[in-house]
C-alpha cells in the first residue's frame, strides 16, 4: 500500500472511530455530519465523501456484510454445495465472534435497533446481500438471466442469515455474553441449515477437480 492510500484509510478509520463514539454517546439521531467532522478534526465534505450517508458511519461494515455470502458461495471447496459452504461459514464466523453477523455488543446493539433510519439502512443492507448472492449463484449454475432459481434460492439463504442476525442483536440486548449468544447460534443454525437441506444439499455443488 502507498502512502497516500495509508493515508486516506487512517483518515478514513479516524472518521468511522469518531462517528461511532459520538453515536455511542449521544445516540444516532442527535449526532450530525457537522458534529462528526469536528471530532475527527476534518472538513464536512471530507466526512460525506468518504460516507455518502451518514447511516454508513454507523454500519462501516457495509461492502464486507453485503458480499460475505456470496463471497463465501464463490469460495466453496469442490464437492461443497452453496448451502454447505454458507453454514460452515456461518459457525466458523460464530467461533470467532464477528461483528459481521452481529457481535456487537450492547451499546451498539441498541443504538442499531433504536434507531428507525439504522433499522431501515440494515434492511438494504440485508436486500443487497441476497441480490448478491443470487448473481454468484446465477453465475455458478449457468442459469439463464429470467430465470428465478438462484433468486429464490438466494431468499432462503439470505432469509437464514438475517434471522440469526436479528437473534444475536436480541440476545445481546438481552444482557447473554459473547459465548452464551455463540452457543445459542450455534443450535439455531443447525435447525435452520437443516430445514433447508433437503431442497438445497445438491444445488450448486461445486464439481470436484
Amino acid at each position: 500500500m502507498g502512502l497516500r492510500e495509508l493515508k486516506k484509510r487512517q483518515t478514513r478509520q479516524n472518521i468511522s472511530h469518531q462517528a461511532t463514539r459520538l453515536f455511542l454517546r449521544h445516540g444516532f439521531d442527535q449526532v450530525t455530519i457537522a458534529d462528526v467532522a469536528a471530532a475527527a478534526q476534518v472538513a464536512k465534505m471530507t466526512v460525506t465523501n468518504y460516507f455518502p450517508r451518514k447511516e454508513d458511519l454507523a454500519l462501516d461494515l457495509h461492502e464486507e456484510f453485503v458480499e460475505l455470502l456470496a463471497r463465501t458461495v464463490a469460495g466453496r471447496a469442490p464437492g461443497e454445495s452453496a448451502l454447505a459452504a454458507l453454514r460452515r461459514g456461518f459457525l466458523a464466523a460464530v467461533d470467532r465472534h464477528e461483528a459481521v453477523i452481529g457481535f456487537s455488543g450492547p451499546d451498539f446493539a441498541r443504538m442499531i435497533t433504536e434507531s428507525p433510519a439504522l433499522a431501515a439502512r440494515l434492511r438494504e443492507f440485508h436486500e443487497e446481500r441476497e441480490d448478491a448472492l443470487a448473481a454468484v449463484l446465477a453465475a455458478e449454475t449457468g442459469s439463464a438471466p429470467d430465470d428465478l432459481l438462484p433468486r429464490l434460492v438466494a431468499a432462503q439463504l439470505g432469509g437464514v442469515h438475517r434471522v440469526l442476525f436479528q437473534e444475536t442483536l436480541r440476545r445481546t440486548l438481552d444482557g447473554a455474553d459473547h459465548h452464551q449468544i455463540a452457543a445459542a447460534l450455534e443450535e439455531a443454525a443447525r435447525v435452520a441449515f437443516d430445514l433447508l437441506e433437503p431442497a438445497l444439499a445438491g444445488y450448486a455443488v461445486r464439481p470436484a477437480g
